[in-house]
Order: structure tokens, then sequence, then C-alpha cells
């Protein structure tokens, strides 16, 4: 190490600390560390490496600091945010942009010059009176082309404690980055704390630099702005996939079982609120991972890892009956952190767990009763609707053996789902790797809910469910995927599923379950297996093999009448899709001619079919 970081942690850091960083012979990583301690100005310094005495101690410090309260279940612990910091912070999540540097669309940006001051000025002795955890992970498998060396500096026990859980320890993998390698950094302090939350949310800031590839976090605890490993570093990993030509999405992977012991892995990208964690969870299939992905060309075939090695899930409606290899974690001794739920005597409630509720109890408000109401009046519910989970992947019965693969899963198929009331069938099959990525990932949009984002039934636009995330320009990002499959002698096959058909009285046209049917639909078809017929939008499967599915795998006959309602294809509200698309796409400036291209033939091949057949086509009418 060289002798001015010396200098600088003299006194800050135990012998111990110092001796784990000098064995990290990496003059990028002193410095960070060495200047985030003249910056923040902890009292000590706790370097931790890979040991689980450095883990349990991460763990013990969130509860001695009064971060995490021990519940009656042995190894389960509640920690609370404060009521004005519940969820990711979009209006103070800003990249910090260079002079010069375009990210092709209008993005929450600040000069990086004036951003770095400004940071740097809220951080300045955010760490006094604290301990400052240096912590080392790794984004994907360690020991693998798809790592990613990442170190976080945090002053909060329960971040640290939660990337334990949530990401593969990384001090060894470290140690192959020799002197000047490069890797992930993260800085974050929950600043002035009252009654242990964030005091001075008005100066709350996610930064990230994209240049130095840092993220910055002040005064905020909730996860989803602290754990830098999550989509704050999928902003970081889309820039570094753009340069190296591999992809950093927003997909869950899953392995679906076929005939005679076959196993399919699939990648999945779904909005908030479309699917995706339960896909995951399907009964009978096993999970890799449900939220982030890298995917490499390898040996000629796409392959994915898993980018994290547990869940921070969403706990509302999380129930025996619709998941219960989560629930069973949630409800036995084993680690797990829950966040924001409602507490009464030492256990956790949350809404649609499945049990009646107590009126009473301790909530991310404070102490809690039914009907008690804010400031504004309105009504505070038991456990704040964004309440959390955190688990390790490890830990679920269904956890599929290659999870943890250095070479990544081999991908069959790419699925592509959303809320959509009225238009897209329940399952379908792109033509091609272009048709695929074009009409179903870049055209992906989803109808909000009442119940989360104000009036219902409203699209948003969210290309490949990773909009909110994309560091580079929209186009380029296109083509990118575009580009991939050149890459591979045989790409994955491309789908979409719509698990939110309704019909005209406003009823969803299928159960809970079925879009397990879709999943083993999809498998054989990978594998050149199960029917299809010829839609104008792309293959769909016939009622044949659908009736077929339903009574092997759910023990129930699937109606004629039940089929042609749901894969009716609907030409007027299809092509409504179509204009909305290119609508969007025209005033994208480096949009891919290929998407324009693709979009009209898919125009002309609907007003075909409208011509010939009318506005709605019973799939019993299409060609096999």
């Amino acid at each position: 190490m060289d002798k001015k970081y010396r200098n600088i942690l003299d006194g800050k850091i135990e012998a111990d600390s110092l001796a784990k960083l000098e064995a990290l012979d990496n003059a990028r990583l002193h410095a960070f560390v060495a200047d985030a301690v003249v910056l923040c100005r902890p009292n000590t310094v706790k370097v931790c490496n890979d040991d689980p005495a450095d883990i349990a101690y991460i763990r013990q410090a969130a509860i001695d600091n009064g971060e995490e309260t021990p519940l009656a279940i042995e190894g389960h612990t509640i920690h609370f945010d404060g009521h004005q910091d519940q969820g990711r912070d979009k209006q103070a999540t800003k990249y910090l942009v260079p002079r010069g540097v375009s990210l092709g669309r209008s993005l929450n940006a600040v000069d990086r010059d004036e951003g770095i001051v400004e940071i740097h000025e809220i951080l300045a002795g955010a760490m006094e009176g604290k301990e400052m955890y240096v912590r080392f992970f790794c984004l994907g498998p360690t020991n693998s082309s798809f790592s990613i060396s990442c170190v976080q500096i945090t002053d909060s026990a329960y971040v640290s404690h939660s990337e334990d859980m949530l990401y593969r320890s990384g001090y060894q993998q470290f140690k192959h980055l020799g002197r000047s390698g490069g890797f992930f950094r993260f800085l974050h302090s929950a600043g002035r704390l009252v009654n242990n939350v964030s005091a001075d949310v008005d100066k709350r800031r996610i930064y990230i630099d994209i240049r130095d590839e840092t993220v910055y976090s002040a005064n905020t605890q909730y996860a989803g702005n602290t754990v830098g490993f999550k989509k704050l570093a999928l902003r970081l990993a889309i820039r570094k996939a753009d340069r190296e030509g591999w992809l950093a999405e927003h997909m869950l992977i899953m392995g679906v079982h076929g005939p005679g012991g076959r196993v399919t892995y699939f990648t999945g990208a779904y909005p908030s609120g479309c699917g995706k964690t339960s896909t995951a969870m399907l009964p009978g299939e096993t999970i890799v991972g449900d939220d982030l992905a890298y995917f490499r060309a390898i040996d000629g075939e796409v392959r994915a890892v898993n980018v994290e090695s547990g869940i921070f899930g969403i706990i509302r409606d999380v129930g025996p009956q619709g998941d219960p290899v989560i629930y069973d974690v949630l409800t036995k001794p084993g680690e797990v952190i829950f966040s924001n739920v409602l507490v009464k005597d030492r256990r956790p409630y949350w809404v649609g767990m499945g049990r009646e509720l107590p009126s009473d109890g301790v909530n991310y408000r404070g102490q809690w009763k039914t009907g008690q109401k804010d400031k504004d009046g309105n009504e505070i519910g038991s456990s704040h609707w964004n309440a959390r989970y955190t688990i390790r992947l490890s830990d679920l019965e269904n956890l599929d053996p290659r999870a943890d693969d250095p070479e990544g899963v081999p991908v069959g198929g790419i699925v592509y789902g959303g809320r959509d009331s009225d238009t897209a069938v329940p399952v379908k099959q792109s033509f091609d790797w272009t048709h695929g990525i074009i009409t179903l990932g870049a055209s992906l949009e989803s109808e909000t809910t009442a119940a989360t984002l104000g009036a219902a039934g409203v699209r948003a636009f969210n290309l490949m469910s990773n909009l909110d995330f994309l560091a580079i320009p929209l186009g380029k990002y296109i083509r990118n995927n575009l580009d991939f499959a050149e890459k591979v002698a045989r790409p994955p096959l491309v789908f979409a599923t719509n698990y939110w058909l309704k019909d005209k009285d406003d009823i969803y046209l299928n159960g809970m379950l079925d879009k397990g049917i879709w999943m083993k639909w999809m498998e054989l078809r990978v594998h050149g297996d199960g029917e299809a017929a010829t839609a104008p939008t792309g293959l769909i499967p016939t009622y044949e093999i659908l009736a077929r599915l339903f009574r092997k795998h759910m023990g129930k006959d699937y109606a004629q009448e039940q089929y042609v309602e749901q894969f009716t294809i609907r030409i007027p509200e299809n092509l409504a899709k179509v204009d909305r698309i290119e609508k969007i796409y025209r005033d994208v400036a480096d949009t891919p001619q290929a998407v324009f291209d693709t979009l009209k033939a898919q125009r002309q091949r609907l007003e075909e079919f409208q011509t010939i057949k009318g506005n709605y086509v019973s799939p019993l009418d299409l060609e096999l």
C-alpha cells in the first residue's frame, strides 16, 4: 500500500482490517477507501473478507445498533425504513455525465463536475461517530467470465447485512484483479439518524458516476437506494456490456422441466406487478434467479447467469397458496430480513399473507392501530405496500442445481410479458430473433393498476422492462440486442406472455397457474415440438396441444370455447399498438431502421388478415 494511503488509515483502522486491505494489491481500491475515510470521517473502519466470522459480525452489528430487531422465529429480524424512505427515489437518482457525453435521451442527469461537488458536500463528515464497513462482493458467479468485482463502503450494518444475503462474497475474487484491475464502487451513508432512520430526506441523493463506475448514496436506508449492486449496478453493467459485447438485462432465469427429465432454461422480462417472481417460482420448475441476468455468447450459444444469490422481494400477497416455497422460508427458522411490515408480539404480519392481521402493533410509522390516519387524513395501512423480505436463494427448495454454474446456463428461450387487458394473446412465439426483439421486447407495454400507480389501464411503454435503467442511448441498446444473435449458431427463441387478458365483463380469462402451461408449450417449441398456428403477430399454440398439456399437468379439461376466446386475434387493437410503438420510435433519433421495417411488415400482415378475415379472427381459422 502506498505510504500516503497508509498514513490516512493509521489510527482509523485496526491491524486486522488493514492487513485485509493490504492483501488486495490494488492501488485504485486503496485510494477509494482512503478518500472515503477522509471525506466521511468515520470513527472506525471495519474491512471484511469472506470469512463467516466477518459476516456474523455485520449481522450482529445491525442488531446492536438498532437497525434490525430480532423476531420470535430464530434468524428472523425486522428493519424499518423512515416513512418517507420507502422506495426507489427516481427524482433523487441522477447520472453524473461528463461534458460532451450524450446518453441519447432525456434522463435525470447533472453535470459530472457539479454533481461530484454536491455529493461530496453532503457526504462530508456523514460518518462521524459511526463505524465504516468496507465490503467486497461479486456480481455473477465467482471465477467466471461473467464475474464483476464490487466494493461497497457504507455506515449501515443493515445495508451490509442485506448484501451478504443477496450477493456472492467477493473478497477472494478481488485478488484476481491485480494492482490496476477495474471494479464497481459504491459509497453510501445513511446520514444523520433520528430514531434509527435517515432524517435529512431533503438531502437524499443517489448519484451514478458513469465515468468512474461509482455510485454515491446519501441520507437514505431503503435497500433499492443503498444496496448498490441491484438496479444501480445494472446501469453500470449495461454500459460495460455495451463496451464489451454482452448484455445486462432485467430478467428472471428459470429451468422448465420437459419430457424425459429434460431441463430447458428461459429468461424473462416483466415490469413490476406483471408476474415475474410468480413465473420464476412456478410449481414443478426450478429457479436460477428472479431479477437480474447477464448474457454472454459462449461456445456458440447464449448463456446466462443470475447476477444475485438472493431475493429482495415485495412481500404483499405472499401466502401459502400462491407462493408456497417462499412462504415456507418466511415462516420457518433461518435468516430472513423483513422490512416495513407490521410487528405484533415479535411476529411479522403483512397484507395478503393468508391469515387475519392484528388490529395494532408496530410498523414503519411507529405504534399503529386500525383506522389510524396520517396528517392529511389518509388511513395508514398495517404494512407498507412496498414492504419487503430478503432471503437467500439457497434456502429455496426449488433452487436449480446450476444456479452458481460459472459457465452460466444455456438459454433456450427469452420471454417478454406485460399487463395487457385487450390486445395480446396469452402466449405466442416470434417468427425469428429480429421479429421477437422488436415486436415483443422493444414494443413491451404494461397497463398501470389503481392499487399502486393511480389511474388504472394506462399503457406504459417499457422496452424489455429495462427502460428505467438504461444508461446508453435507446437505439444503441436495441441494436446491441439485435446484433447479439450474430454471435451464436442458434439464438434462443423469443416468446411473449400475457396473463392479464380480460373478457367484455372485465373478468380475467386465465387462472393464476395457467402460466405454467404456457411455459410447457414454450419448452416444447424450443426443441421443435408442440404444434403451432401462424397468426399475423407470431406463432400461437393449437387447441390440441394446449388441451393435452392442461390435462397432463393440471388434470383439467380445457374447453375449445376457452381457447377461442383467449386466442382470438384482435386486429384493431394490434394495429393500434403498432401505431403507438411507431410514434415512440419516430422520436428516438438513433432508432435502427430494422425497427421501422419490422413494424411495417407487422402492420401489413394485420391489414391483409383484416381484409380477408375481418377484425376478430378465431384461432381455429389460422393455418397450421
